[in-house]
């Protein structure tokens, strides 16, 4: 998956898949990385779009 193609639904469709949407939202709002990357390989998320999901989430704590 191209960054400038990433959709969030597509890993929240993965977690709801494996019943952890609830778990990862907190991991998320919580800057819980190991919990968000745990979670989404349990789900089956290529690892390209894990790492998508952590820069983005590194970015939104504003350490860039």
């Amino acid at each position: 998956m191209d960054e400038s193609d990433f959709e969030g639904t597509l890993v929240l469709e993965k977690m709801a898949e494996i019943n952890k949407v609830d778990a990862f939202m907190e991991a998320i709002d919580s800057d819980d990385f190991g919990k968000a990357q745990s979670l989404m390989k349990k789900a089956g998320v290529d690892p390209k779009t894990i790492a998508i999901v952590l820069r983005k989430m590194h970015e939104a704590t504003g350490e860039h």
